[in-house]
């Protein structure tokens, strides 16, 4: 790994710091706070249900498609270059979003921003990795996961209030500041990095195929409630996902230089977890997709105060997570994997009541108390026993694994729940149809959790994992990791 070894203590080291957490954050707080901007979203541009699917699903997408080979063209081509590449094509995309003429033009800028996101996030960690000295290292990327996790839990409350007090279109505008800043401090302060052993080629027949893959199974399942299962343009791209998804194992798994090689599933462990990730990420990205919209139809919450309702969420996570990690590094993570899904459930249960009780005290927090203790118990040891399942060399291939399958899970749950929970068209602007809805996609996600529990406590192995320096555990919110220390 090519780099300098920048102390924390130096100017240097801050300025580095500075420009990855800004970088990482506008990524972070524009992935959750779009989900506080829907309802305005929908009603400015006059979509129904599947075009708001769409605006999240977009971004989604693909960042996840792209993750794994932009991380890769980042060691080979320079970690600064990809990262600033990224930047500019965030910010640029973000512009876009704000001057939408229509939902079309909104999603596809979304498609957009996603390909810029997934540029810029693999490199603000890998810069920081090749940055600073070994002793600093540890440090530093504490200091950028804590300040992430600062970042995102005040995005909602940021969005909340600029869609008050200006419109839906300032949550996009206000990535230009922010990406003029970290160009200016990447270009003068951050060092570039590269892998000398990464590999000359890049897998991008692979990445086309992830991209078809996914494409095309989130089209037929946000379009085929939408339109009608029927439809050819339905049924042409669900054939396409299914060919692609077999094509892109063929592809993989005869490439010499594989973006996802296949062999690291016939390890029991990592293949459990990453179940289990993509079930209780799935219950997450559906029921929370619906939550600020249901707060605000059905509850008649205000924009910023349907940000605010989930803040006691992110704060039990950044106070409870590395402790989390560090109690299933001391007893293993079964117990932790098992028990912690099923809390997550009964928060879902308890979320359920806000339909009829719109006070905040009584019919709200509970439940978000409930399931944020139920997510700083799973998510810590979940993301650490994915990385602790393989050997050190391929820590890096398993952190963006199970990222990946997090965010997969998120896609299609998104893409489906609605439709399972009978929401479709304009449904989710009537109350009484979104609160009979939005207690089904509930009771569907607390369903998934408890599939969950069950699954890591028969799939789960006890391996004690304490001794290693560092797990990097991502916040079910799209937040930047945070570092558990064992």
């Amino acid at each position: 790994m090519a780099g300098v070894s920048v102390s924390y203590s130096t100017s240097s080291g801050r300025w580095i710091l500075a420009a990855t957490v800004l970088g990482s954050g506008m990524a972070s707080i524009d992935a959750t706070v779009v989900g506080i901007a829907l309802p305005s979203i929908g009603r400015d541009l006059h979509t129904s249900l599947s075009g708001l699917q769409w605006v999240v699903s977009g971004y989604t997408l693909t960042l996840a498609a792209l993750l794994l080979p932009a991380g890769a063209l980042g060691d080979q081509l320079g970690r600064r270059r990809m990262f600033n590449l990224g930047v500019v094509w965030f910010t640029v995309a973000s512009v876009a979003c704000a001057v939408s003429p229509d939902a079309a033009f909104l999603i596809f800028m979304r498609l957009l921003q996603g390909v810029g996101a997934a540029l810029l996030t693999p490199g603000s960690l890998s810069i920081i990795e090749a940055s600073f000295d070994a002793d600093s290292r540890g440090r530093a990327i504490g200091a950028w996961s804590g300040l992430g996790g600062v970042a995102t839990a005040l995005g909602p409350l940021l969005g909340g209030y600029l869609i008050a007090a200006a419109s839906w279109r300032w949550i996009f505008v206000i990535n230009l500041p922010i990406g003029v800043a970290v160009l200016w401090i990447s270009g003068r302060h951050v060092p570039e990095s590269r892998d000398a052993n990464a590999p000359a080629r890049i897998d991008i027949l692979g990445s086309l195929l992830a991209v078809a893959t996914l494409v095309g199974l989130t089209y037929g399942l946000i379009e085929g409630p939408a339109s009608g299962w029927s439809q050819p343009s339905v049924i042409v791209l669900l054939l396409l996902g299914a060919v692609a998804a077999v094509a892109f194992y063929f592809v993989e798994t005869n490439s010499a230089n594989p973006m996802l090689p296949f062999s690291v599933f016939r390890e029991r462990q990592f293949t459990v977890t990453n179940g289990v990730t993509f079930i209780v990420y799935a219950a997450l990205g559906g029921a929370l997709f619906l939550f600020p919209v249901m707060l605000q139809v059905v509850d008649h919450y205000t924009a910023l105060e349907s940000g605010v309702a989930l803040l006691p969420l992110t704060i039990i996570m950044l106070l409870l997570s590395a402790r989390s990690g560090r109690l299933a590094s001391r007893i293993g993570p079964r117990l932790q994997m098992s028990v912690g899904p099923v809390i997550v459930a009964a928060g879902f249960a308890l979320l359920a009541r806000a339909t009829t009780d719109s006070w905040y005290p009584t019919g709200v927090l509970p439940g978000v108390f409930v399931f944020g203790l139920g997510l700083a118990i799973t998510v810590a040891p979940l993301t650490s026993t994915a990385m602790g399942a393989l050997s050190a060399e391929h820590a890096g291939l398993a952190s963006a694994v199970n990222n990946d399958v997090a965010r997969a899970g998120s896609l299609v749950a998104v893409a489906i729940l609605p439709a399972i929970a009978g929401i479709k068209g304009n449904a989710y602007l009537h109350p009484a149809t979104l609160a009979h809805g939005f207690r089904t996609a509930t009771a569907v996600a607390a369903g998934l959790c408890a599939v969950a529990g069950i699954v890591s406590a028969f799939g789960i192995q006890n391996r004690i994992v304490a001794g290693k320096p560092e797990q990097r555990m991502y916040c079910a919110l799209d937040a930047t990791p945070a570092v558990a220390r064992s």
